[in-house]
């Protein structure tokens, strides 16, 4: 057994020490076809200073302030215009035509309508509350629909009423609009 082991491992040792020729003459093709010359480093620019003042300029660490654009509208003698520092209310980030009225609530005289907007959330509106794009102010609430007046751009910086009617729809079964 003894004999087999050091016969094996003589035929192993062979192996490992085989001609190495073709593994020399490999890396002697590779030196010869490798330049060894160093691209000669890049022009480094000149680096124009700019002192920053913060008393100049906004501070480049503050969140940037939107444009309030219906600050900036010139009001004209006469003309209307909507209130830019009002509060906004949910339903006047949805058009008019995403708006639905789906029932009516009330109590003590007072009537509200149930109206679903186009994410599928439902919202209690009454007389003065806002809703559509364009500043539309509830001004009457009835069993079968909403009046709403707003005021429409009209290009030379005054503002036109117009009254649009959110009507009621009925539900099927299933929940959708007829």
């Amino acid at each position: 057994m003894m004999k087999k082991l050091i016969l094996l491992s003589a035929v192993m040792l062979t192996g490992c020490f085989s001609d190495t020729d073709d593994l020399k003459q490999h890396i002697v093709n590779v030196q010869s076809e490798t330049s060894s010359t160093i691209d000669p480093m890049p022009e480094v620019r000149v680096f124009d200073h700019f002192d920053y003042s913060a008393d100049v300029l906004r501070s480049p660490f503050d969140v940037p302030k939107p444009e309030a654009i219906q600050e900036k509208i010139q009001q004209m003698s006469g003309c209307l215009s909507p209130d830019p520092r009002r509060r906004k209310q949910p339903l006047e980030k949805f058009s008019l035509s995403d708006l639905v009225m789906r029932g009516t609530l009330g109590e003590l005289g007072v009537t509200w309508a149930l109206v679903e907007a186009s994410d599928n959330t439902l919202h209690r509106v009454a007389v003065g509350s806002y809703v559509g794009l364009y500043h539309g102010k509830i001004t009457t609430v009835s069993q079968d629909n909403v009046k709403v007046l707003e005021l429409i751009p009209d290009g030379a910086g005054c503002w036109v009423e117009r009254e649009t009617v959110v009507t009621m729809t009925e539900t099927s079964a299933e929940g959708q609009r007829k």
